[in-house]
């Protein structure tokens, strides 16, 4: 399941990331009934990623870098903020932090 697992943890980071910009909306005016769908989607994240069966550890380390990408894009195209240039240097940051991660189980150091 190495490709599909890629496309779930999108999936979750999608769930968490709108469930979080929801809940956002909810507090902010929209009223209870964002808050509770808020609920709902954090609940459809925690089912979701827990669908890929690699290491717990494992698992979150690399799901962080997904979820802090689709995290920065929704700030931006959500809800239009502008993205600093440090931002992105600590996304790839975190993306070599999450290659080693996964990646490091298949080499022998």
């Amino acid at each position: 399941m190495p490709g599909a697992a890629w496309l779930v943890l999108i999936a979750a980071a999608v769930l968490e990331v709108t469930g979080d910009a929801v809940i956002r909306k909810g507090l902010r005016g929209g009223g209870l009934a964002l808050i509770a769908l808020g609920f709902c989607l954090l609940g459809c994240y925690g089912l979701v990623v827990n669908r890929v069966s690699w290491d717990f550890s494992r698992l979150l380390g690399v799901y962080v870098v997904i979820f802090a990408l689709v995290s920065v894009l929704y700030g931006r195209f959500f809800f239009g903020e502008r993205v600093a240039a440090s931002t992105w240097v600590g996304l790839a940051v975190l993306g070599v932090g999450a290659g080693i991660l996964h990646f490091g189980p298949y080499f022998h150091w």
